[in-house]
Formats: structure tokens, C-alpha cells, sequence
């Protein structure tokens, strides 16, 4: 013994072990981040994400915050939350939102130390200028005497120069290669003609950008002081010159100039020179051609399936010379960043894990290698194909062939996606059993097939038929016939006057590897039942019932399923009320079964397991009440506290009354209808004629102790007594002189007889009494009183009458 506990320790150390230090990685699997909100008035993202199912209390989440699209950490932090089906995390940024690109990302651990892979990062888009510089924050009350950090976001190709606070240059702080920031330690307004704190964005105010959108032609822009008037006779010229480079000099358009790339040129070194009457003036820039593409999306289309769609989208010109980076937004959803290696100006990709008949609109947009995005296309809507998955449970009901079964199929219209919107054309229901396949097909309105089997395992399908989309095939199990083991009612205590709902609960079956399944009749136990289920996941054995979906006074039975690979096995069954109530039916039968002077035994009946019931029957209440008195209060309550006892004995009643019982099942609620009968006592004759002659007696005592107080001793006639000496026939009674008589008799057996009282019976002559505890004597002594005896002659065993008082 001693040895196997040593080598489970050992094992159940080196399984611990295993599972703590040696857990792979890829056990854990990769968070999901479902939803992604900007709270731009509290400048905060709150972030939500679907645990794993796995997921242990207190299990530590580490979360991940970049900035710009090449997702530059700017916070990183492990929380610990609780082990729920989702959870939230708000994170606050210093830098208001709109200025650049938010992402965000998660990672579980594995007992607080093995990591999962990184969720994807979900992106909240920064603000985008067209045309002119933005200042963020916009539009908010600032707290004065706080800290706040504002942000420009110019268009593409501005660079900013400087940011002031009231004609103040400050320190900037760059968050990518266009937007820059700076920190107000303490805001202070100024009070002068306008209460206000004036923030100016300056920007380099000449070439705004050159920007090629198929390496074939470049495209530079810049700003002008002023717009020319159309009557101005002082014409302004543009023309640009590609210093590092032998091409002529390029006339422009008033605000911008298209140009030729040259091949095989990288660095470009340009001026624009502007010429009117009054002088000239030139601005220089330089660039690299490869980070300045622009792609153009010219058309996107999207072709959408049921939980996934393909989103299409083609290049207004070739780039295949360069890596696009595309941004294919969707909303509601993620912002997802994929590589497109275009081949004949053509990119797709498809998004998954979209929910099914849902709404969605998507756009998309590139970048050459994520340094200059170009624009985003107009939004395209689609919407998803509805799923219609069926939840499938069935009814087993032994029919009288011991080896055929009936099964009942039941399934639930589509859970996943509008109902309204598929069009059911019907249902297939498909069943295996011993190498045969069955099939049965039913109508768009059935919900359930009914299917004898027999007694081995069988396997069923059933898949809806529909029109457009794509259908899930349910699959149930019913396992093979064997000896049902009686499982007994487990009584809940559900009478608590709360409507709130059912709170059912079961041990933990080790063999339920698929989870549990619990059903019911929704109309309680009332013939013909509807089921309803509800399925757990593995390792939950607790379940709410809301008590919207059931009716008070209904009794209702839930039976507990394990589910295991090969089917469903009962486990247990409990049964209680939502809420008892106190109007349960009265008994019947009540009838007499024995009475006496002070006794009644009633006998009743009563069905206390009927399911009809509105409560749970805890007992019987008998009320005794006497008629003929002037209220009709109850004399006696009797409780019986065993629903199963059907009869009770009152006793202490009086004598030839009548009574009324009533009789009345008790609830937890308090006692229900009730059932009386009348009866009468009977009567008690004894005690009446003890009553009666009581008196007599007494007053025949009285005239006979008168009478006897009356009498006077009579003297005897002789006192001559002879004694006579007989032959010995009988046994011999001594008795001994009148002074001997006085004399106590010796001590000893020989004086019980003496010393016994005279009885006054008469006393035969023939009877000759017998002295015990001696030796006979050898001769017999007769007494004999001559005034009754004349002659000496008589024989004393004649017959012939003595009474023993006149003896002396």
C-alpha cells in the first residue's frame, strides 16, 4: 500500500510538473480582440476580447499600444482579470486620439508564465487632413491650470516647421514623419480683447509634395500666397527644373506640374521657379520616387459568403515594380493590413470570422511599403448569407417489443441568423444504425420526426434544406439499450415566493465528455409534454432558468443529462415549483373505521404524488370541532407530518357528542381544501351504570351495617363438648380446648391452617378439612354440640349441614 501511494505521489508531482513548466505554447490559443471603441471626448480606447474557453480564474492578460502604422510601442502592461465569457480594458492616452493611428493587441499566459501567440492588432484610424492643417484637440473643454498635448496633422507633403501658443514657438515632439505634438504643462488663458489660447500650426510653406501613383509620371503640388485674378495682367509662370538631370525645363499649371519619371532615377532634386513682371523666385525639394507612391484604388467589389467574404479591388496602374501595402477596413469590424503583390493591377483578400446574415461595410486603401496611403475607396455595403444551424435533442420510449425503441426528434428553427430571412425549403433527417442508412425527408413546418429503432446505438442527422447560404448538419447519438437503473427524484426547494427563476445544480460526471444536456416540459407535468432543453459545455454543471419561462403552482421536472462520444445518459432528475401555492384539492373518502365512548380513527385518501398538484403535499391537518356548543371553535388540531399516512386516532372526546373532522392537505404554503364528516361518539355504559348504582350500594351498606349493629351474641345451649374417638377413615382435624384456642399457636408450617380465617359458606359434613406440613394423626377428633347433636348415635359424615360460626 504503502508502495502505490509513493508511485501516485510521484505521478501526480510529475503531471503538475509537465503542466506548469513543460505547457507548449500552441495549447493556448490566440486571443481575440472583438470590438475596439474611441472615446475621443475622455481621449481613451476601451478595448474588448473574448476569453478563451479554457481560461482559468485569475488568468493575466498582457495588452500592447502602438502608435503609426509601423506600431510603435507606447504602452505595454499585464492586467489580471476574472475568468468570464468577456472582458474590457479602457486605456487613456495623453495624446489625443485623432492625431495619428491607435493599435492594439493581447496575449494570455498560461500560468502566469507560457504566453499564447499576439492577437492581431486592431487599429483606430487618426484623423486625415485633405487640404488643410488640423489642430487636435478639437472642439473640447480643457480644464484650466491641467496638462494637455496638441497635435497638427497637415495634408501629405506639408512638413510642420513649428508650433506656437500665443506667438510662443514650442519644443516639438515628433509622432511620425508629419504630425507633431507639444505638451502644455498648464493651461492659462490669457485675458485680453478675446479670452483665448491661441495655437498655431506652422507649416513649410512651399513645395507641399511630389507623388508618382504608377512610377511613370510624378506629380508635384505647392501652395499659393493668393489665387491670381483673371483680370490680373501680371501673369505668373511655373516651371520646374530636374536639377540632377539633362530633361528640359517643365512648364506648370498655376498650383501643380506633371512630369515624366526618368528611369532608373531614384533621388530627385527639383525647383520651381515663379516669373511675373516683378521678379522671379524659386523653391528647391528633393525626393526618393520609391517613397513617394500614391496608390490609386480604382475599383473595389466584394463577394460575400456566410461568415467570411472576398474583398476584391484593382490598381489604377501597374505597380508591380514596388510592395503595396492595402488596408481593408470594415466596419463593424477590424481594420485588416495585408501585403498585395499586384499582378495585372489585381488584389483580393478575404475577411473571416464575420457574423452570418450581418450588414457590413468595407473600403480599402494601399501604400508602398506603409510610408504615403494613398486614398481610401468609397464605402461598399454587402451582407453575409445566413447560417441556419438546428439544435437537435431527442425522446427515447421503449415500446412493448423489448427490443424496438421509438425516438423522438426534435429541433429548434435556425439559431444563427433571421429566421425570416432564410427561406427553408425543409428538413433531411439521415439515422445509421447497424450498417443500414436511413432517410426521411420533412416540410419546411415540421419540427420533429418520430423513428423506431432497435436495440444497438444510433447515429442521427438532421440538416435544413434552404434556398441560399449554407446549413450545419446537427448530430445526436442515442446509445445502445441497457438495463435503465430507477433514478430517484431529487425534491429542490423551490418554494420561496421569488419568481426570479430556477437554480439547478449536479454533480460533476467525470464520463461527460461533451457537456450536459437538460430538458423539460414547458407546461410543467401536464400530459401531452413539450420539451425544451438547454445544452452545457463541458465542466459547467450549474444553470439558470429565468423565471419568465415558467408558471407558478406548475410542477416541473428537469432531467439531467451526461453527454459522453457515444450518447446521452441520464444522471439525475429534479423536480419543484417556481412558486407553491396554497389551493391544493381536498381529500376524498373520509370514512369511519373504529369508534369508541372517547376515540375516533379516521381513514382518508389522497393521490400527495399527483403532478397536478400546485404545491408539494407536506402532511394532513385534522380540525375537531364539538356541535351543539355556541361557537363552532376548533377543540383539537392534529398534524400529520407523512404525506404517505392516511389515517389518524383522536382521542379525549366526550362521550355521545357529536363532532365534526375536517380534514385538509398541508403545503409549505399552509393547509389546502378541506374534506369533514360528523360523527358521535358512543356511549360508555359501565361508567352510566356505576353512576346509577353507586347510590345503591351506598345505600344498602348503611341499612346493612344498621341491621348488623342490631344483632346480639346468642348463648349456647351447652358448653359440654365431647370429644369422641373414632376409627381413622379420613384425614383428622385437631382442635384444641377453648384456652389452647387463645393460646397463640408455635411458629411453623403446622399453624397456617389455624391461624386462616373462618369462612362463613356452608361447610358439607362428608368434607373433612386437612391439616398440612405434619405426619397424619392416628385418630380423629370429632366436635360435637349436643343442642345439635341429641344423640351420641348421629355419624358426623352424615350429610347434614353445619354452620362453622356457631361453633365455638
Amino acid at each position: 500500500l504503502s508502495l502505490r501511494i509513493l508511485i501516485t505521489l510521484t505521478l501526480c508531482c510529475i503531471i503538475a510538473f509537465i503542466e506548469v513548466h513543460c505547457a507548449p505554447v500552441w495549447q493556448r490559443s490566440r486571443p481575440s480582440i472583438t470590438h475596439l471603441q474611441a472615446l475621443s471626448d475622455r481621449q481613451s480606447l476601451l478595448v474588448s476580447w473574448q476569453l478563451n474557453h479554457s481560461s482559468l480564474l485569475g488568468d493575466v492578460y498582457e495588452i500592447q499600444i502602438g502608435r503609426t502604422l509601423n506600431h510603435t510601442i507606447i504602452y505595454n502592461r499585464n492586467i489580471s482579470v476574472p475568468s468570464i465569457d468577456s472582458h474590457e480594458y479602457t486605456w487613456t492616452s495623453e495624446l489625443p486620439l485623432e492625431c495619428v493611428d491607435h493599435s492594439v493587441r493581447i496575449r494570455s499566459f498560461y500560468n502566469k508564465s507560457v504566453p499564447s501567440p499576439w492577437s492581431s492588432w486592431k487599429t483606430n484610424d487618426g484623423a486625415q487632413a485633405m487640404d488643410k492643417t488640423k489642430i487636435f484637440p478639437f472642439q473640447r473643454v480643457l480644464r484650466e491650470g491641467t496638462s494637455a498635448m496638441f497635435c497638427c496633422v497637415p495634408p501629405l507633403g506639408v512638413n510642420i516647421t513649428s508650433i506656437s501658443i500665443n506667438n510662443s514657438p514650442q519644443p516639438l515632439i515628433s509622432i511620425s514623419d508629419r504630425v507633431k505634438a507639444i505638451t502644455v504643462e498648464k493651461l492659462n488663458i490669457i485675458k485680453s480683447f478675446i479670452d483665448a489660447l491661441s495655437i498655431i500650426c506652422i507649416i513649410q510653406f512651399n513645395l507641399k509634395d511630389c507623388v508618382t501613383s504608377d512610377m511613370k509620371t510624378v506629380t508635384c503640388t505647392w501652395d499659393s500666397d493668393r489665387k491670381q485674378e483673371l483680370d490680373n495682367h501680371n501673369k505668373k509662370t511655373h516651371t520646374l527644373h530636374i536639377q540632377n538631370s539633362d530633361q528640359p525645363p517643365i512648364l506648370c499649371e498655376q498650383l501643380s506640374c506633371t512630369f515624366p519619371a526618368i528611369p532608373q532615377l531614384e533621388e530627385y532634386n527639383i525647383s520651381v521657379e515663379v516669373k511675373d513682371l516683378l521678379g522671379k523666385e524659386t523653391e528647391s525639394y528633393s525626393f526618393n520616387i520609391s517613397d513617394r507612391v500614391f496608390p490609386v484604388v480604382e475599383r473595389c467589389s466584394v463577394s460575400p459568403g456566410v461568415t467570411d467574404t472576398t474583398v476584391s479591388w484593382f490598381m489604377l496602374w501597374n505597380l508591380t515594380q514596388v510592395s503595396l501595402l492595402c488596408q481593408v477596413n470594415t466596419v463593424p469590424g477590424v481594420t485588416t493590413v495585408m501585403t498585395c503583390n499586384s499582378v495585372r493591377e489585381f488584389c483580393k483578400v478575404k475577411l473571416e470570422h464575420l457574423q452570418p446574415s450581418t450588414r457590413y461595410t468595407t473600403r480599402v486603401r494601399c501604400s508602398a511599403d506603409g510610408r504615403l496611403w494613398g486614398k481610401w475607396t468609397q464605402p461598399v455595403t454587402f451582407k453575409t448569407y445566413p447560417l441556419v444551424t438546428l439544435d437537435v435533442w431527442r425522446r427515447i420510449t421503449q415500446l412493448p417489443d423489448q427490443n424496438s425503441r421509438q425516438v423522438t426528434l426534435m429541433w429548434t428553427p435556425p439559431v444563427t441568423g433571421s429566421a425570416a430571412t432564410v427561406n427553408i425549403k425543409g428538413y433531411k433527417v439521415q439515422w445509421s444504425q447497424g450498417g443500414r442508412n436511413q432517410t426521411e425527408l420533412k416540410s419546411s413546418g415540421q419540427t420533429q420526426a418520430e423513428v423506431s429503432i432497435g436495440p444497438g446505438q444510433c447515429d442521427f442527422t438532421v440538416q435544413a434544406v434552404v434556398s441560399i447560404g449554407s446549413t450545419v448538419p446537427a448530430q445526436i447519438t442515442v446509445p445502445q439499450q441497457d438495463d435503465q437503473v430507477e433514478i430517484p427524484l431529487k425534491y429542490n426547494d423551490y418554494h420561496s415566493n421569488s419568481a426570479a427563476g430556477f437554480n439547478l445544480s449536479w454533480a460533476q460526471d467525470e464520463t461527460a465528455t461533451c457537456g450536459y444536456t437538460v430538458d423539460w416540459c414547458i407546461l410543467g407535468n401536464v400530459v401531452p409534454c413539450t420539451l425544451r432543453w438547454v445544452k452545457m459545455s463541458e465542466g459547467n454543471n450549474t444553470l439558470f432558468l429565468p423565471g419568465r419561462h415558467f408558471k407558478a403552482g406548475c410542477r416541473y421536472t428537469f432531467s439531467i443529462f451526461g453527454c459522453k462520444e457515444n450518447g446521452h445518459r441520464l444522471l439525475e432528475m429534479q423536480t419543484g415549483y417556481l412558486q407553491e401555492l396554497k389551493s391544493v384539492p381536498s381529500p376524498s373518502l373520509i370514512r369511519l373505521v373504529r369508534s369508541t365512548s372517547s376515540s375516533v380513527m379516521l381513514e382518508w385518501s389522497y393521490s400527495e404524488d399527483d403532478a397536478s398538484h400546485p404545491a408539494f403535499i407536506t402532511g394532513y391537518l385534522i380540525t375537531v370541532q364539538e356541535l351543539g356548543s355556541v361557537t363552532l371553535s376548533d377543540l383539537l388540531n392534529v398534524l400529520v407530518s407523512d404525506p404517505h399516512r392516511k389515517s389518524v386516532t383522536i382521542e379525549g372526546l366526550q362521550q355521545n357528542q357529536e363532532y365534526t373532522f375536517s380534514v385538509s392537505a398541508l403545503t409549505k404554503e399552509g393547509p389546502g381544501q378541506a374534506a369533514s364528516i360528523t360523527i358521535r361518539t358512543k356511549t360508555n355504559y359501565s361508567s352510566l351504570m356505576v353512576k346509577i348504582l353507586t347510590p345503591f350500594f351506598l345505600l344498602l351498606g348503611c341499612i346493612t351495617g344498621e341491621w348488623l349493629q342490631s344483632q346480639k351474641p346468642e348463648e349456647c345451649r351447652s358448653c359440654e363438648i365431647e370429644i369422641l374417638t373414632n376409627r381413622p377413615l379420613l384425614n383428622y382435624l385437631t382442635l384444641r380446648d377453648p384456652e389452647a384456642l387463645n393460646t397463640p399457636p408455635p411458629p411453623g408450617p403446622q399453624s397456617s391452617l389455624l391461624t386462616r380465617p373462618l369462612s362463613c359458606d356452608l361447610l358439607q359434613a362428608e368434607y373433612c378439612p386437612q391439616l398440612w406440613g405434619r405426619a397424619p394423626l392416628q385418630q380423629t377428633t370429632y366436635i360435637t354440640n349436643e343442642s345439635y347433636f341429641p344423640t351420641t348415635e348421629l355419624d358426623l359424615c352424615q350429610t347434614q349441614q353445619v354452620t362453622l360460626s356457631d361453633v365455638k
